[in-house]
């Protein structure tokens, strides 16, 4: 029950995690010039297809952009990560964060294996194929916030992940069992939803929706995203 993605750079005799990522980093990591990381959003919680990377760095930037999913979220590098002790060995590495734990989502996963396609294309290691249409770039996020419960009870969602997200809306609601409303959750900034937490209970001060911020017209941004999830989903696929 401990995050892998914390316990980075290991060691040889520490706990289990420690020791599964020494080896993980010794024996695969340092041998590599790229990786790509794949994450869910926790339990209970769910993230829109996004990718995380320093984007001050040419070669992770390039990267990011082949991936091909519509979000970029400017990310640092977070202490005892994977990316973190990987730039520290001159691996170029990007964080795909996608759905929820313990679930499977067609969106999220066929997302995730066009970006890696685009990029193995890219690093020249397989075919690449000719398209006809022209790639769009994605939207780069430089900023992203928690909206948090403001009370304990039961929740009513009025959101999803993709929806554009005005200051001051009304995310969700949160009431008691026999109707009566608490409180509301309303957006502090304008942005995208990027992140939710989807169990219906609640308490006071726990994360529920990650909001990423644009210098780009939000309502663009949404209507990118949807265009891309109609694209991937199987019922609109043509191949």
């Amino acid at each position: 029950r401990r995050d892998l993605n914390r316990c980075f750079p290991g060691s040889a005799k520490g706990s289990l995690a420690g020791r599964v990522a020494h080896i993980f980093l010794n024996e695969i990591v340092k041998h590599c010039d790229y990786g790509i990381d794949l994450h869910t959003g926790a339990i209970h919680r769910s993230n829109l297809p996004q990718i995380r990377a320093d984007m001050s760095d040419p070669d992770t930037k390039a990267l990011a952009e082949v991936f091909g999913v519509p979000v970029v979220l400017n990310s640092n590098l977070v202490d005892g990560s994977l990316r973190e002790s990987a730039v520290k060995n001159e691996t170029k590495i990007l964080l795909y964060e996608a759905g929820e734990a313990l679930r499977f989502d067609e969106f999220s996963i066929r997302a995730g294996m066009k970006g890696i396609l685009n990029v193995l294309q890219h690093l020249g290691m397989t075919r690449k194929v000719v398209r006809s249409k022209k790639k769009r770039m994605p939207f780069i996020a430089n900023g992203s916030q928690w909206v948090r419960a403001n009370a304990s009870g039961i929740v009513h969602n009025i959101v999803n992940l993709g929806d554009q997200i005005t200051k001051g809306q009304v995310l969700a609601e949160i009431g008691s069992p026999y109707g009566a409303i608490f409180d509301s959750v309303k957006a502090t900034r304008s942005g995208i939803l990027i992140g939710k937490q989807n169990i219906p209970l609640v308490q006071e001060g726990e994360a529920m929706f990650h909001v990423a911020y644009f210098s780009e017209d939000d309502e663009e941004i949404a209507g990118h995203i949807e265009n891309v999830q109609e694209q991937l989903l199987p019922e609109n696929d043509d191949s």
